[in-house]
């Protein structure tokens, strides 16, 4: 996919207001071969997913031997609005804890003093640091039910379109 459709999937209203939630599901290939999908945090800086994980998760051996990934965002609510979204992911090893882990996890509800706790208990918790999952989307599709349907539907529906136009 052209890297100007890419941008113009995700600066549609729906995709930006899916690209400001706070939980994605990040799929990859397992070190085993066999399909992972699991729930994670992450933050859009515009042009990148970041997601933060610890030094010794399962999924950075996985990712370093294949780095390709997808990413679903969607809403709980029907009709759901869905982004896809696939990428290479980069991983970036850092000492503390990234600004974005703090950002992601800023959304829930939490008294002042709380916050303090927490970031408190996560700086002890992640001593040796935290890897930055960082995604560049190379791919994206925006499914609301609205404007846009998953292709299969999609298909469906031009053909009954081109089936009824002819018979008239």
């Amino acid at each position: 996919m052209e890297p100007q459709k890419v941008a113009e999937v995700l600066n549609r209203p729906y995709s930006r207001e899916l690209l400001a939630r706070d939980i994605a599901r990040l799929a990859y290939v397992a070190k085993d071969g066999t399909p992972r999908s699991v729930p994670i945090a992450f933050s859009w800086n515009g042009t990148e997913i970041v997601l933060c994980t610890t030094k010794n998760a399962p999924k950075l051996p996985a990712l370093r031997a294949n780095p390709m990934v997808a990413l679903t965002i969607d809403t709980e609510s029907h009709p759901p609005k869905i982004l896809l979204l696939r990428g290479r992911s980069e991983l970036d090893y850092v000492d503390g804890i990234p600004e974005e882990y703090l950002e992601m996890n800023g959304s829930y509800e939490m008294t002042p003093e709380q916050r303090v706790e927490w970031e408190a208990e996560i700086r002890s918790l992640y001593v040796d640091g935290m890897v930055r999952i960082v995604v560049t989307p190379t791919w994206a599709k925006l499914i609301d039910f609205e404007t846009t349907l998953p292709s299969a539907i999609d298909e469906l529906a031009q053909r009954r379109a081109s089936a009824e136009a002819n018979a008239g």
